[in-house]
């Protein structure tokens, strides 16, 4: 009982890790597109991109390595899966993902109260 209350706590942290990597990719890759790349463009302004290109890099391969380890360890569906790589490519996917991360860290809560 206790290791299985231990598993649910770790999942929790898992999926909360996991909604903050999509957060921050999410964000990153709006100011990317959105001050980066008009900031290239407009303004002459190269440094932007050289700048928010490697930080959005690094956000996206952070959230990719979380969502790797958060699935693989417990049973997902495969269009919840599916829905969280495309939404890493999209603007505003990310963002708009963490309410699917939210419900099923609510679930895994409830889950572990009840226990």
């Amino acid at each position: 009982m206790n290791a299985n209350r231990d598993a649910q706590v770790e999942e929790l942290r898992q999926l909360r890790r996991l909604r903050l990597a999509a957060l921050v990719e999410g964000t990153t890759l709006l100011l990317l597109l959105l001050v980066a790349v008009p900031a290239k463009h407009l303004f002459g302004l190269p440094e932007a991109t050289r700048v928010m290109g490697p930080v959005h890099g690094l956000a996206f391969l952070a959230y990719a390595w979380t969502l790797v380890a958060t699935v693989s360890g417990t049973p997902w569906r495969a269009g919840e899966v599916l829905r969280l790589v495309l939404a890493a490519f999209l603007p505003f996917g990310a963002l708009l993902s963490t309410g699917l991360l939210r419900r099923k860290e609510l679930a895994v809560a409830a889950i572990r109260d009840a226990a």
